[in-house]
């Protein structure tokens, strides 16, 4: 997974224009990772965040385009890996969208919709809200990517829909799996008569939805599909 994280973040560097020092590599990283970790007491199991952003001076138009850095770490629980036994429930976020141009798939600090999104699945009272692209297309949710199960058929948005390059989607779609994975655009109404759906990123692994609205989903595939990849990560 290191490998995915890494590949990520040079592959969003060169898309921001940043200018990478040789020394920006992955060993040189996960050793400072690893030794904050160690520092902050949460070697075994732990949440890290990397921030970079372009140093020096310049507004719209950057004369310096060196990366600074920032590392963060909190300490995660063991139950992280579990299945959630209680199935998320989903809202539509109404009020921005996401457009399908390169920008929209780097993890990004210009979060807006995901903020706002968040808040309205908060005040809403529902586990997560679901950005739209401008076709008023599935992107993404506000920390994870979609998929869903129709028929023994996993399906989740292509990244041209402007859903974020998640590391744990990529590992989904590269290995080995008794289902078969489609990247294929989702409307609304693709949710609404899924068989389930489920949601994924690199903390959480696998999350089952089970609610979408007033429809609701079991757990099959996800519950086999977390086993599999748990047992691919070991």
């Amino acid at each position: 997974m290191a490998d995915l994280h890494f590949e990520r973040l040079v592959a969003s560097l060169h898309i921001l224009h940043f200018h990478i020092p040789p020394h920006f590599t992955k060993e040189y990283f996960t050793d400072l990772i690893v030794q904050l970790c160690r520092a902050n007491g949460v070697s075994d199991l732990a949440r890290v965040r990397l921030t970079i952003w372009r140093a020096g001076t310049g507004l719209y138009d950057p004369v310096d385009h060196t990366p600074h850095f920032l590392i963060q770490s909190w300490e995660l629980p063991e139950h992280i890996f579990e299945l959630n036994s209680t199935g998320l429930s989903l809202e539509v976020f109404p009020d921005a969208v996401k457009t399908g141009d390169k920008l929209s798939n780097v993890k990004s600090n210009n979060c807006l919709p995901y903020v706002l999104a968040a808040m309205y699945a908060r005040q809403h009272e529902v586990s997560e809200a679901v950005l739209l692209n401008q076709y008023g297309r599935v992107a993404d949710t506000t920390v994870a990517n979609v998929f869903m199960v129709k028929d023994g058929e996993v399906y989740t948005p292509p990244l041209t829909e402007g859903c974020v390059c998640g590391v744990m989607r990529k590992h989904l779609l590269s290995i080995d799996l008794p289902f078969r994975i489609h990247e294929q655009s989702l409307t609304v109404r693709d949710l609404q008569t899924a068989d389930e759906i489920f949601l994924t990123n690199a903390i959480y692994g696998i999350r089952w939805v089970g609610a979408f609205g007033d429809t609701s989903y079991g757990n099959a595939t996800s519950a086999i599909l977390h086993d599999l990849l748990y047992e691919s990560m070991l």
